[in-house]
C-alpha cells in the first residue's frame, strides 16, 4: 500500500502517511497499489492498471466483503441493499419476496434471489463499488 499523496509506503494498518502526514486514503496524484504517481482525473493507474478514485470520492465505511456476502446469502431479502443505503430497491426485493411468495407458491422468491447473488457477485468483484452516498466501499 502506497499514500496517494507522496507515493511513500504505508502500513496497510496505518491512519496517516509518515512521511507527508495526510490521511490513508487521502490525494490523488499517486497509485495506492503501485506507488507511481498518476495523471489528474485518471480513472486507472496506467502502471499497474488498478482502478482509482475518482476526484472528490472517498472511501466510506461500508465493507466491499459484508455487502456482497449480504446479497448473495440475504439478497431476496435486500439486505445487501439496506446495508449500502438503497433503500427503495431493497424494499422492493423485501416486498417482492414475501408477498410475491404468497402470490406465486414460492416462485418469485426464486428470482429475486438471483437478482440479490448476481448483485452480491458484482459488489465482490467491484462492479459495484459505491454505496448510495457515492463513497466507495472499502476492501
Amino acid at each position: 500500500m502506497f499514500c496517494k499523496n507522496c507515493g511513500a509506503p504505508m502500513d496497510a494498518n496505518a491512519a496517516v502517511c509518515i512521511k507527508c502526514g495526510c490521511s490513508k486514503g487521502a490525494g490523488t496524484s499517486f497509485c495506492p497499489n503501485c506507488g507511481q504517481a498518476t495523471a489528474p482525473g485518471a480513472a486507472v493507474c496506467l502502471n499497474c492498471g488498478v482502478a482509482l478514485a475518482t476526484a472528490g470520492q472517498q472511501t466510506g465505511d461500508k465493507s466491499k466483503l459484508t455487502a456482497g456476502l449480504l446479497g448473495i446469502f440475504l439478497g431476496s431479502l435486500g439486505i445487501h441493499n439496506f446495508y449500502l443505503g438503497y433503500t427503495t430497491k431493497a424494499v422492493i426485493q423485501l416486498v417482492a419476496t414475501l408477498v410475491g411468495g404468497i402470490i406465486t407458491c414460492g416462485i418469485a422468491p426464486i428470482g429475486i434471489w438471483i437478482w440479490g447473488l448476481i448483485e452480491g457477485i458484482f459488489i465482490l468483484t467491484g462492479k459495484i463499488n459505491v454505496d448510495a452516498k457515492g463513497m466507495l466501499l472499502k476492501d
